[in-house]
């Protein structure tokens, strides 16, 4: 039995990726870390709750004794936890440094000295910053615009010198944006779909020309289990479709889908950094045989689907995010 430890399993990403792992491999292990911060949710994960090769610990990456117990019983640490929102990230920059650097840094010690078949370290494209022509490569210089980038980008500079260093097994994975079931309604899609939904309007940054990468977040679990079982250590492997939407773009697919018109959109103020486009190279995940099987209308049209079907999950959530200024 191959023993997983995953970090920020009860988030978006994470959940979904616990999902598919204890339904593909029955002979694997999970153990799902998570401290159950705004958008940590255990009802994401509630259809497997009690599955007997399931297990969640709730706790914080940065608390090292706990995180040192939980490592010494696992084969390979995924660490998914971090605090995500770029927005959050610029009121209040000090939570991204003490979850995504020290945490990152408490996990990696913890394998180090147990000693881990690997880590993989979950990243982002936004490390990147924002990129005017071509794609994103892995050995591109990093150039982050946000705190909560900066924090990622220095997680994964930190992983990589434990590779270098101490020759721990690690690797890196940098995902475009995500989207999906069971993502808090505070990012792009969900928010908006939300908005919608209820009637209310959407707030699209500026002229809405930012241009990005949109990932199903299924798509992105099956990149995962592909890095995770073919992936080589000490390796980055991009993640994304290969193709950008510009948000207005994005805006009008939604209104389209759920019937509303473009009395609907509120443009706003930019926030401050705004990376005006990510775009990635991923012929390097190709080289390993995955290829995203979802175009992006369609499961677009999947996600509004699940969210009309989950008002009961999404319609408790709505009320945490108005701390959030768009």
């Amino acid at each position: 039995m191959r023993r997983l430890l995953v970090t920020g399993g009860a988030g978006f990403i994470g959940s979904n990726f616990i999902r598919l792992i204890i339904s593909k491999y029955p002979d694997y292990k999970v153990t799902n870390l998570d401290k159950l911060t705004y958008c940590g949710n255990l009802e994401n994960l509630r259809d497997i709750e009690k599955h007997k090769n399931y297990t969640f610990v709730k706790g914080d990456i940065t608390d090292a004794s706990l995180v040192q117990k939980l490592v010494s019983e696992a084969d390979v640490v995924i660490n998914f936890a971090a605090e995500s929102h770029v927005d959050r990230s610029i009121t209040d920059p000090g939570i991204f440094v003490a979850t995504n650097v020290l945490g990152t840094y408490t996990l990696l010690e913890a394998a180090r000295k147990k000693g881990v078949e690997l880590f993989v370290q979950i990243s982002t494209d936004e490390v990147y910053g924002s990129v005017e022509k071509g794609f994103s490569r892995e050995a591109d210089p990093l150039d982050p615009r946000s705190p909560y980038s900066a924090t990622k980008a220095g997680a994964d500079l930190l992983a990589k010198s434990y590779f270098v260093t101490f020759k721990l097994p690690i690797i890196i994975t940098r995902s475009s944006n995500n989207f999906g079931p069971y993502q808090y309604p505070e990012k792009v899609i969900p928010l908006f779909i939300t908005n919608l939904m209820a009637g209310k309007k959407v707030p699209l940054y500026a002229d809405g020309m930012n241009m990005r990468d949109w990932l199903y977040v299924e798509d992105n679990c099956e990149a995962l289990d592909t890095v995770l079982h073919k992936g080589k250590a000490g390796e980055i492997y991009n993640i994304g479709i290969g193709g950008e939407t510009t948000n207005l773009e994005l805006t009008n697919m939604l209104l389209g889908i759920l019937g509303r018109d473009k009395s609907f959109i509120e443009h706003v103020k930019d926030r401050p950094g705004h990376d005006r486009r990510y775009a990635l190279d991923i012929s390097k995940l190709k080289a390993l045989g995955w290829k995203p099987k979802h175009e992006f209308k369609k499961a677009l049209e999947l996600t509004v689907e699940w969210y009309r079907e989950k008002t009961a999950w999404w319609g408790r959530l709505v009320e945490c995010r108005k701390d959030i200024k768009y």
